[in-house]
């Protein structure tokens, strides 16, 4: 990644949604998308965000990624360790004014998303998560940014965490996804649900429990 990345983002504020001091919601998309792409969930999920979608900085066919391939020789930990630094840094600025921070990510964004949450949990509030994984440190231990994290202390924590996904999923490995329902288990106040016949996508059962979860979990709201 270049050390000028500076993350474009598409930013909509609601009608009647005070900018500044709204609940944030900050999407991450996937491998080979961009920015767009998951605004329209967005929009089907409650109107009392402030919603910023950020572009990966990685080129790749007609969108972008946030990292290579995790298979790929040219993938290390390094790596997302540079796009969660720059991610950081505009989220200590947002969480100034926001009530809330919520990461929502797609595949590859899911685990930008965990490994934000990972390295700095006092800047989010909720994490979710659609078809991807969080980054197991022995995938390469030589650049593992995990390792000063308190798994312990994230254990205390505990924020809540939206998982979905279709146990048929031909995109992510089974060994990424053990390791995340360890991980989660262990660290997250986890809600996991399976939905058959989305592959790798996001449903549209899946998007009603997400708005679900954010109007319990983040919002407050009695349902």
């Amino acid at each position: 990644m270049s050390e000028t990345w500076e993350p474009y983002a598409v930013v909509n504020t609601p009608a009647g949604v005070d900018a500044d001091s709204s609940p944030l919601l900050v999407l991450l998309h996937g491998y080979g998308a961009d920015e767009l792409d998951l605004l329209p969930v967005a929009e089907m999920l409650p109107q009392d965000f402030t919603v910023v979608s950020v572009r990966a900085p990685l080129t790749q066919g007609p969108g972008y990624a946030w990292f290579p391939m995790v298979a790929g020789a040219d993938f290390s930990l390094e790596q997302v360790k540079e796009v969660v630094d720059v991610l950081v840094e505009r989220l200590e600025h947002r969480r100034r004014t926001h009530t809330k921070v919520v990461l929502m990510g797609f595949s590859q964004g899911m685990a930008v998303a965990t490994s934000i949450y990972r390295h700095r949990p006092d800047l989010v509030d909720a994490v979710v998560g659609c078809s991807g994984f969080a980054f197991d440190p022995g995938l390469d231990p030589e650049h593992n940014f995990f390792e000063d994290t308190d798994e312990d202390g994230l254990g205390d924590v505990r924020k809540p965490m939206f998982w979905g996904r279709d146990p048929q999923d031909p995109v992510i490995a089974t060994d990424k996804v053990e390791y995340t329902n360890r991980w989660a288990r262990a660290n997250t106040k986890l809600t996991k649900v399976n939905y058959e016949g989305i592959g790798h996508g996001i449903g549209t059962q899946e998007i009603r429990h997400i708005a679900e979860f954010l109007d319990h979990e983040v919002l407050g709201v009695q349902i």
